[in-house]
């Protein structure tokens, strides 16, 4: 947080949220792929980080469980296993439909900038991720 907060100083404990992430070069192949998105989801995922996605589907079960499908070009990654990343003003970049969103991944007592895109979203996709699941979204109030 100290290390966010050297350049971010308006990021506090009570203004930002912490959950996990995966990454995978292709995600979404197989059998597993109705579950794998609900059970991230249980275990705190908020995002997964891919090349690419192998399914439409997979996808799809992202967002309605509220969770971000960024993707980054392939070639070195930018973070390793274990590091922190963070994402300033992630929900104004998709309610702006930002076209690249800039990242940092925490580390050796810095932040490493690298860039991040969601994809395509239409504009429900990005009203179920900004509601936090499809369950919210359809909610009738």
């Amino acid at each position: 947080m100290n290390v966010v907060k050297a350049s971010f100083p308006g990021v506090s404990h009570e203004n930002i949220g912490i959950g996990s992430t995966i990454f995978a070069v292709k995600p979404g192949d197989g059998s597993a792929r109705e579950q794998a998105a609900s059970c991230q989801k249980v275990l705190g995922g908020w995002a997964n980080i891919a090349n690419e996605y192998a399914t439409k589907r997979y996808r799809s079960n992202l967002i309605n469980w509220g969770m971000l499908p960024f993707i980054i070009p392939e070639g070195e990654l930018p973070f390793a296993n274990l590091d922190y990343i963070f994402v300033p003003d992630i929900k104004k970049a998709v309610e702006d439909k930002a076209a690249e969103i800039k990242a940092y991944a925490v580390k050796d007592g810095g932040l490493k900038e690298f860039t991040m895109t969601l994809g395509d979203l239409t504009d429900e996709e990005r009203q179920i991720i900004l509601k936090g699941c499809l369950i919210n979204y359809n909610r009738v109030d």
